[in-house]
């Protein structure tokens, strides 16, 4: 299929959205833009994140990592589903006790406003790196595969797609991303449903041949239970917990679209639904996978890892399953980006700005939040450059290994306030959230002295939260009834 027409799908797609989002965007204001007036459906909420929850990474490196690792997410999926019922039942009641726009709100009223301003600024640093990684996956791809051949530079292309994503949420925030994200969730799922049944059908297999051979080609193994290993069964379901209780239940994005649910019982209806979803999915795309590596065994085609999904789809598969895969690759793309700067910049303006807490006047907060919005754009534009320049061959481990660093202080900091009924001495937060990821750093750095043939792998989150746990008891005293922040809720 011409690069031309593949490009003029995209920016159709792009139409699309455009048209969505000034449908629901009319009226609309900062309550809208932050949790979209509470009135979210808690079914579109649900599906919708899916797409979010997945992204473009998903779409590509989990895939493409089957010929390394198997069928060994599943392990890590086996923990998400764990840590999904953690956020349904432990922290969505709590933040909707407490009528949260932001969830770091929840630290200052439980350990004060410099653990608040630490944790906001751990999801701004999260979540920015996080989303430009994703981001970059997938406008590399776009590059390579079409607009390189139309003469474009990586750099305009970049410029192209976040100006696309600053103009279809500048107004409307979550109440646009919900039904968004609901139409891209759709398109992906299509793109990804298409894709196994072509494969099946040009491989000439049934589902469960089709396994069979996977097994002997040893791609459908899962559990792995060399201790020492970083995919060892125990240490990647604890940690696909715990990645799920930070990156989800502490994560501005996420719970930003979950508290707009107007009750909590349709917000937990919506988690429920999401893990549902999630599960399947994610067994469906290491299923693909398995298809992908079979294929490219049959037509001897050497790409591994990341560019192995793309090479055979453009080298090797007709126009129409071409045109298929590129719209389902740009629903993988908008949903990461767009939530992320509708969060980001919800979570600059009501975490460190205060313009709600300041009670600014409704046209100066709307001044304030276009400026931040526009200057995310900015940002997510630089790192991406960043990113290309880096050129990981597996964004995946990337990005995983970005969110144990940090957020892991998010971890410390909410176990600390759940768990515990300590007031935290609030000036010394800072340096021990800082200091947690510096340790893990540390440690990695020598871990072999320290463990021997053992191997650090995702439980990196789970002790860098430690760290904080520790060092926040080190500079905290038992709490007095009805003293300020300490007397704040806490489980």
């Amino acid at each position: 299929m011409s690069p031309a027409l593949l490009f003029f799908v995209v920016f159709a797609y792009f139409g699309l959205l455009l048209a969505v989002a000034w449908g629901t965007s009319r009226n609309a204001d900062n309550a809208s833009f932050f949790i979209g007036n509470k009135r979210s459906n808690w079914v579109l909420v649900a599906f919708g994140m899916i797409g979010t929850t997945l992204s473009g990474v998903t779409f590509i490196s989990v895939p493409g990592a089957v010929g390394q690792n198997g069928f060994g997410y599943l392990q890590i999926t086996i923990g998400y589903v764990l840590g999904y019922l953690a956020v349904t039942y432990v922290l969505l009641p709590l933040y909707y006790r407490l009528q949260l726009t932001s969830i770091y709100h929840y630290l200052d009223v439980r350990l004060g406003r410099r653990s608040y301003q630490s944790g906001a600024t751990f999801f701004l640093l999260s979540r920015t790196l996080g989303a430009t990684a994703r981001l970059y996956l997938v406008v590399n791809i776009l590059q390579a595969t079409i607009l390189d051949r139309l003469g474009m530079p990586f750099w305009v292309t970049n410029c192209i797609i976040l100006l696309m994503i600053a103009l279809y949420t500048y107004e409307g925030g979550v109440k646009t991303i919900v039904w968004t994200d609901t139409l891209q969730t759709t398109g992906m799922l299509l793109g990804l449903g298409t894709c196994v049944w072509f494969l099946l059908h040009t491989l000439g297999l049934s589902v469960p041949d089709s396994l069979a051979q996977m097994e002997s080609a040893g791609l459908a193994r899962v559990f792995d239970f060399n201790v020492d290993s970083p995919g060892y069964l125990w240490k990647q379901i604890v940690a696909g917990a715990f990645i799920t209780i930070a990156m989800t239940g502490m994560d501005q994005e996420s719970m930003q679209k979950n508290i707009s649910v107007r009750t909590l019982a349709g917000a937990q209806k919506n988690m429920l639904l999401l893990t549902f979803i999630l599960v399947f999915v994610l067994a469906l795309f290491l299923f693909l996978g398995g298809l992908l590596h079979l294929y490219a065994a049959q037509a001897g085609i050497t790409a591994t890892g990341d560019k192995l999904f793309p090479t055979i789809v453009v080298e090797h598969l007709p126009a129409a399953m071409q045109l298929i895969f590129f719209i389902a690759l740009v629903s993988a793309l908008f949903p990461s980006a767009d939530g992320a700067i509708t969060a980001l910049t919800s979570s600059v303006c009501i975490d460190l700005l205060g313009v709600q807490r300041r009670a600014l006047p409704e046209a100066q907060q709307v001044r304030w939040r276009h400026r931040v919005h526009l200057a995310f754009c900015a940002l997510f534009l630089l790192l991406v450059m960043v990113f290309k320049w880096i050129d990981s061959p597996s964004m995946i481990g990337v990005i995983l290994k970005l969110a144990g660093y940090t957020y892991g202080p998010l971890l410390g900091l909410f176990a600390f306030g759940l768990v515990t009924r300590r007031a935290v001495k609030d000036g010394w937060v800072p340096c021990i959230a800082v200091a947690g990821p510096v340790l893990c750093a540390l440690l990695e750095h020598w871990q072999g002295l320290f463990f021997g043939s053992y191997r650090l792998g995702l439980e990196l989150l789970v002790v860098n939260g430690l760290f904080v746990f520790i060092g926040l008891w080190l500079v905290s005293t038992p709490q007095q009834h009805g003293s300020g922040a300490a007397a704040a809720p806490a489980l």
